[in-house]
């Protein structure tokens, strides 16, 4: 069993900064619409991270059902690039808490729920 599972939250990026945030990681495509990006207090924008432009048209189309959103992503964040990006958030959430970012308005059926997991999930250790 790991010594702790990393410290991973999900929060909108519209949501006020917490002192208890640490590391606050944007992890959509786009910039989110009417936000300054002096308001946002982003300290990482890791797109290699974000579902591709096909994948995200393809999920919020007539087609797109959650299941199979989350299999195609993490096959994406298998890929050499995203890999790497997540074993840095990995590590950083090996140290101090990571919150991960996002504009959709329900997280938990978003990306954010995938990425979460792929963090505290097995490898998620350091």
């Amino acid at each position: 069993m790991a010594a702790s599972t990393p410290a991973v939250r999900v929060r909108r990026v519209y949501e006020d900064p917490s002192p208890d945030d640490g590391v606050r990681v944007l992890v959509d495509r786009l910039w989110p619409r009417g936000l300054k990006k002096t308001d946002a207090r982003i300290d990482e924008w890791p797109k290699a991270l974000t579902p591709s432009t096909e994948l995200r048209h393809w999920y919020h189309g007539p087609e797109g059902e959650y299941e199979e959103f989350s299999r195609r992503y993490e096959a994406e964040l298998a890929a050499p690039e995203a890999a790497a990006a997540l074993d840095r958030l990995r590590d950083l959430a090996a140290r101090d808490t990571v919150t991960l970012l996002t504009a959709a308005k329900d997280p938990s059926a978003s990306h954010t729920s995938v990425l979460a997991r792929a963090l505290r999930g097995p490898g998620g250790r350091r």
